[in-house]
């Protein structure tokens, strides 16, 4: 399978479903497109772009990894832009959970109290965060965070 130059969708054929664009076939690969084509239906039953790069966002650290480590989808780009912020956005999302408990021990009770209505907030902020990320792929659409959209499209080579 092979993914446009232009956006990076998955080309079945010389022309991107996508976008239109024209996609660079191998010296002898015309010859060979015509039968494949025939089966083309049946080999490309497997899921869309933008329902993977949001499942990428379901699981975090796990569906991260699991779309970085199958064939097909580790070979495009915004897929695996996609894992790589799933996976660094829920690590720092964990991280800010962790740290908070060691500071809720060591506070006294009113900056405890404090620090507990912070932790919620940070949650709450996370999970819709978390969801709109989601959304935002499931709608093709790719929102890069400001430190780690940065990291993950340096890591997906785009």
């Amino acid at each position: 399978m092979s993914f446009c130059p232009a956006c990076g969708a998955s080309v079945d054929g010389r022309f991107c479903p996508k976008c239109g664009s024209a996609a660079a076939l191998p010296a002898g690969a015309a010859y060979a497109a015509a039968p494949a084509m025939a089966a083309a239906p049946a080999a490309n039953a497997g899921l869309t772009e933008n329902a993977v790069g949001a499942l990428c966002y379901l699981g975090g650290l796990i569906t991260g990894i699991i779309f970085l480590v199958i064939a097909p989808y580790n070979q495009n780009p915004r897929i695996k832009f996609h894992a790589f912020q799933s996976i660094l956005f829920h690590l720092v999302w964990m991280l800010g959970w962790f740290a908070m408990i060691p500071l809720g021990m060591l506070l006294p009770f009113g900056l405890s109290l404090v620090l507990s209505l912070f932790s919620l907030l940070l949650w709450a902020g996370g999970l819709l965060l978390w969801l709109f990320l989601m959304w935002k792929a499931y709608q093709g659409q790719t929102l890069s965070l400001p430190v780690i959209g940065g990291i993950a499209r340096h890591q997906a080579g785009k």
